[in-house]
This record gives structure tokens, sequence and C-alpha cells, in this order.
């Protein structure tokens, strides 16, 4: 048979896409745009959170995940808590039904085998559990790609997480910690590789480095309330990490510098308001970035950037700019060393305004060091990646009358 007679290959993606986080769409961004590249002939479709969004931006055909509309709402009535327990039921038909449409399903990256932010076991994680179960009893292949993990405590949320990873064809992460987390629940990870998160493949907009006066300061903020086992302190947390962002934005506006707040979801609005009221000055603004690529253009423009999301600290790193991280998970810090930053990390739940501005103006100290080493961190990373599609590629659309197993085992060779 041909190359013009073979089927097209069905590609399905999946996740938490279009629901209002920026790094799960800029992870779907990263993939479609390999797909697009490499594989032009395949026909791509999505199962995930907003169908309606993916569609309007991708130009793909999407799914909803959930056939509960109100899957993550809390349930308290008896009808509500009914529907959840039916659309459980209904959601292994409708996960079946749909990768056995497809010869291929990725998962673009983001943090789906982790609970650093707080997560219920029958959400995410059961869903990301029927897609791998169903892809290893209809012999479709679901693939992990660039995914962040972490060692979870959660007994429920736990077992579905290593199951998933189990029955999966393909796993990559986008640090050795997450491998390493891994490797500790249970999952065999020796032929499992590292790249970088999916997001350092994406264009990087052009920026030009601040001259004669520091320039902005970019403070991308987030809705923290800690993480899967920090609910009884979820509160005081978030108490602590609002007032000690207000104190630092405060003081960078009294000594006159501009200030402009950045979400990375829809959720994290309301923190950008808190901060607004409680620091009255015109120097601190709000952007409302809709992408990734947003993200970007404003951060290529600061003179230094505080943030605390994941994606948004990829952002700025990525962009060359110094960066200094409220890290809330091991993923930020991992990622800060890699990048060669790890003495710029403040921890997220116990802002101290005072040590952060140390931290801020040594950063600023050493701009110019910091820009080589994240220009040469940069190179590094869209190298590895460039090696992470390829790798993709042999797995999971080997040449005709070549074995999957063959092709991954060329692209392990191939991979520095």
């Amino acid at each position: 048979m041909t190359g013009a007679d073979r089927a097209p290959v069905r590609v399905g993606v999946f996740g938490l896409l279009g629901s209002g986080n920026l790094g799960n769409d800029g992870s779907l961004e990263a993939v479609l745009g390999y797909l697009r590249a490499e594989h032009p002939e395949a026909v791509v479709d999505a199962l995930c959170g907003g169908p309606e969004a993916v569609t309007s931006r991708f130009g793909i055909p999407a799914t909803r995940m959930h056939w509960n509309r109100a899957e993550y709402r809390t349930a308290s009535r008896a009808g509500a808590i009914a529907a959840k327990g039916l659309g459980k039921l209904v959601d292994v038909v409708r996960t079946a039904s749909w990768v056995r449409r497809h010869d291929v399903v990725i998962v673009p990256g983001m943090g789906v085998l982790e609970a650093t932010l707080p997560l219920r076991p029958w959400g995410f994680p059961y869903a990301l559990f029927l897609l791998c179960a169903s892809g290893r009893l209809l012999r479709t292949r679901v693939a992990l790609v660039s995914v962040g993990a972490a060692e979870i405590g959660n007994r429920p949320t736990r077992a579905l997480v290593r199951w998933s990873a189990r029955l999966a064809a393909y796993r990559s992460y986008r640090d050795a910690p997450s491998r390493d987390a891994m490797r500790a629940m249970g999952v065999d990870t020796a032929l499992d590789e590292v790249y970088p998160d999916l997001a350092f493949a994406l264009p990087t907009p052009p920026g030009s480095v601040p001259t004669g006066s520091p320039g902005p300061v970019c403070v991308g903020v987030m809705d923290f309330h800690g993480g899967n086992d920090d609910r009884a302190r979820a509160e005081e947390i978030y108490r602590r990490y609002l007032d000690g962002t207000i104190r630092f934005v405060r003081v960078l506006a009294e000594e006159g510098r501009p200030v402009r707040l950045l979400t990375g979801d829809r959720c994290d609005a309301s923190v950008v308001a808190a901060i607004l009221d409680a620091v009255d000055s015109p120097l601190v603004t709000a952007a409302e970035p809709a992408s990734l690529a947003d993200l970007m253009t404003e951060m290529a423009a600061a003179g230094t950037v505080v943030a605390v999301r994941y994606h948004n600290l990829i952002c700025a790193l990525k962009t060359g700019t110094p960066t200094l991280a409220l890290s809330y998970a091991a993923k930020s810090d991992a990622l800060m060393a890699r990048m060669g930053l790890e003495a710029y990390c403040h921890p997220a739940r116990e802002v101290d305004a005072d040590r952060l501005l140390e931290q801020f103006r040594a950063l600023e100290k050493h701009s110019a060091q910091v820009r080589r080493t994240l220009a040469e961190r940069n190179l590094a990373a869209a190298r590895r990646l460039r090696h992470q599609f390829t790798a993709l590629t042999a797995a999971l659309f080997p040449a005709p009358g070549q074995s999957h197993a063959d092709a991954h085992a060329d692209a392990r060779q191939e991979t520095p």
C-alpha cells in the first residue's frame, strides 16, 4: 500500500484544555505545531474541559471530557450527587467510544500526574485513568508527553495516577523529579526520558532589553491556597501569600517602579483585584493575557519578572528576562535550577517581603549575567525538545514495516 493509499492517522489530544489555564493551552499549542509540521496528514480532535474554546482558538473538533457539566462544582444536594455518580458511569462509555476512534492519543504536557494543587480523585485523575485503560484495552496508543508528576499522599488519587502511567504506551517527563516521583510510586521508568516543558517549543516574541532605567517589573500572580494536603491551612496560606505580595508591590511602587500584574488562569483575577485595591498607585497596572504568547510579549518588555505559576515562569525564562520564582512545588525549583537560577527561589507559602526584596535586588544587580545564562539554557532546551518530537514520532508514527518497539529503540539511540 502506498503512502497515498494509507488512511490518515487519527490523533486525539486530551486534558483540561480550553478551561482558562494558559499553560495547559500553551502545551496543546506546542503539540499541534509539531503535528502540523511533522504529520500534516493527521486528523486531530480533542477530548477536553472546554471544547468550545479549543475549537474556537485552535480550529479542531472537540468533545467535552465529562458528561456531567457540573463535574468540578461541589455537590451538596442529593440530585447533584446522583448526577455526579451517574456521570462517572456514563464517562466510562463516552471515553472508551472516543478512544476507539483514534490511532494515537496525546496528553500534551501539564501536571497530569501530580496533586500540587487541590485535586479530588474522582475528577481529573479518574478521567485520565479511563483514558489510559481504554487505550490499553482498545489498542490505541496513549502518550503522556513531557508531563509533570509528584508523589501523591492521598491513596485513591495515588492509585489512579499510578495505574494511568502504567497503562500509557509512552511517557516522558518535564523534569527529573517528575520521573523520580513516578518511580517512587511504583512505575517502571527505565525507558522514560526527561525533556523540557512543551512550552519551550513555542515561538518567542521579539523583545528589547531595557536600557538606561531598570525597566518595569512584571509580577505574575496566582489564586494560591496551597496544595492537596494543605486544605486545613488553605486560607492562612492564601493570606500570607497575598499580604507578602501586596507589600512587595507597594514598595516597588513607592520607589517609582512600574509594576505590571499578570495572570495565568482566569481564577487569578481576584488576586489582581485585591492587589490593585490595596496598592493605590498609577504605577501598578494589570494585563489580561489570553495566551502564553501574550504573557511572553509582556515579559519580553520587562526588566525583571517575579512569578508564581509554573508557566508564567517558563514564559519569563524563555524570553530571557531575569526571573525570581515564588515557588509552590518542586517543579518550580527544578525549572529554575535547570535554567541556572536556583538562587532566585522564594517559598510561596511563606512570603517574606523583606527577604523577597533582597533577592529581587540581587537578581537585578546580576541582570546582564542572568540574561547570558538564559540565552544559553534556552538554546539547550530547544535542542532537547527537537529530540522529544523525534522520539514521539518514532514511538507513535513508525515508518511502514517498522514495529513500534523497533522505532522506539531507534529514537532512544538518537537521543543524547
